[in-house]
């Protein structure tokens, strides 16, 4: 039986694949494997099926992708995604390389479509999400800013703390504050 591969936008949870197992499963769709972004279908699927497929997915708030640009933007940004909140360390590789090896095209390529259909660089996404990172990591409280510095693969607590303040306009302990107050009043009220 032949192997099909179908993409989908907006897959970033574990939560994704498992509804996105059951839409399959309620269409009568055959599939092998659901991954972040894409799925394995055994066999063809319908237009009928596609269709209603898009349709249910839409209300969820996942999209089919079709073109190729599309796919490969996803993909980028579903390797950048797990890389980053889903896996325990970074690569010891440098961002670029990893990308080039785990799609299997020239990382100036990808940078290009990636710039031109997103209207900023996949540097740009890679800072972003270190940084929301960075800001689940403060507000477990489990690791210190050393310790966290360490784990996003920043040179230092100071590239970090310039980083994370140039994202979001607030010091990382600044940040850390201010959540804290924010858990203590709903606690209270």
């Amino acid at each position: 039986m032949e192997k099909h591969k179908i993409h989908i936008k907006y897959m970033v949870s574990l939560r994704c694949i498992i509804v996105v197992k059951e839409e399959l499963t309620n269409l009568g769709i055959k599939f092998l494997n659901v991954s972040l972004g894409e799925v394995e279908i055994l066999g063809k699927i319908t237009k009928q099926q596609k269709d209603d497929l898009d349709i249910n997915l839409n209300k969820i708030g996942l999209e089919l992708l079709d073109d190729k640009k599309s796919i490969l933007i996803d993909r980028i940004k579903n390797e950048i995604i797990i890389m980053i909140h889903h896996s325990t360390s970074l690569p010891k590789i440098n961002f670029s390389d990893f990308l080039s090896e785990k799609l299997g095209y020239d990382y100036t390529y990808l940078s290009n479509i990636f710039t031109e259909v997103q209207g900023i660089t996949i540097q740009q996404f890679i800072i972003y999400n270190k940084i929301e990172k960075v800001k689940e990591l403060l507000l477990y409280d489990e690791l210190n800013l050393t310790e966290i510095s360490y784990q996003m693969d920043y040179s230092s607590i100071a590239h970090l703390s310039s980083q994370f303040k140039k994202v979001t306009g607030l010091t990382p302990s600044f940040f850390k504050y201010i959540k804290k107050k924010r858990l203590n009043y709903l606690k209270n009220n």
